[in-house]
């Protein structure tokens, strides 16, 4: 159907430092998710700041680090909650799609983590996942919960800078990263359990209108984070699949990037270093963060306009 995409092999940037590893496991978290295996870590949600610094977060254990660019961890913030995704205003204030609490936002100086969304209209949500901001500032978030073929109801939201909170996806099965169009024209959305990636387009008064399936994926168990080039092409994180794919911005697979640990749990993906072209992945079965040189820059992000 298409040429083969071409190869290419990412290295390993660094791995979460062994004083950092935990040797309980949270029993809540884990048998649900992780049917009990036990896990020192689970790492997710990067996110760059304007120094280079890049944010991840570690989901059961409730944590936020920061890792330098000389690659250097330290813990920004550790606290009762999921955080899964993360997206950095142009503040420098963290906003974190937590799956405990709702939109919650970090002070990076501080530490401070402050509820900031939890619920629409007195309803809970079911589980945020990741999260994004528009150039207006308007924030995009995932509602994915423990939706699945199964329970097709997850959801997605748009946040207005003045305050108000829109539904502009409902019955997606396990809706999931999202990234947008450089128009903003279009919202890309993973969703995962459908092994699928939708394309969202949004309209100039702000409505929603013909969801379509855009990128079909197969194995694994579907498409988890994504980041966008400025081409308008797509860089997918494919948990369980052991690859990242990067589609042009018609949909057409480009490259298959393969990492040295030969991990299946690539949760993440995120633009950064010199002239934003490499690729940082995030292997939560190896508490690792991966990174790839591509030909296309990623789209500059909201945090550093």
């Amino acid at each position: 159907m298409y040429p083969p995409p071409q190869i290419i092999e990412a290295e390993i940037f660094t791995t979460l430092p062994a004083s950092f590893a935990r040797s309980e496991s949270p029993a809540e978290w884990v048998n649900v998710n992780m049917r009990g295996r036990k896990i020192s870590s689970f790492l997710e949600g990067p996110s760059f700041d304007r120094d280079g610094n890049l944010f991840v977060v570690d989901i059961p254990f409730g944590r936020v680090f920061k890792i330098t660019p000389d690659r250097e961890w330290s813990l920004v913030a550790e606290y009762d909650g999921w955080p899964n995704g993360t997206a950095i205003h142009r503040d420098g204030t963290i906003y974190i799609a937590d799956q405990k609490n709702g939109i919650v936002t970090l002070n990076p100086a501080t530490g401070k983590v402050e509820k900031f969304l939890a619920h629409d209209h007195l309803e809970g949500f079911r589980g945020c996942n990741d999260l994004v901001f528009a150039t207006n500032g308007d924030l995009y978030f995932t509602d994915q919960g423990q939706t699945g073929l199964q329970d097709p109801t997850g959801r997605v939201f748009r946040h207005r800078t003045d305050g108000r909170l829109e539904k502009i996806v409902d019955f997606a099965p396990s809706p999931n990263g999202l990234g947008l169009s450089p128009d903003e024209n279009a919202l890309y959305l993973c969703v995962t359990r459908g092994n699928a990636i939708w394309r969202v387009p949004l309209l100039a008064d702000g409505h929603v209108t013909k969801v379509g399936n855009y990128i079909q994926l197969s194995g694994g168990m579907g498409p988890d984070g994504m980041a966008v080039d400025q081409d308008g092409g797509i860089a997918v994180a494919h948990y369980g699949g052991g690859s990242v794919w990067v589609f042009s911005r018609i949909g057409e697979p480009l490259y298959r990037i393969q990492s040295p640990t030969k991990g299946l749990s690539f949760t993440n993906v995120a633009f950064g270093g010199p002239e934003n072209r490499h690729l940082f992945i995030v292997d939560s079965d190896n508490a690792a963060i991966l990174r790839a040189e591509l030909p296309t820059p990623g789209l500059p992000l909201y945090s550093h306009q």
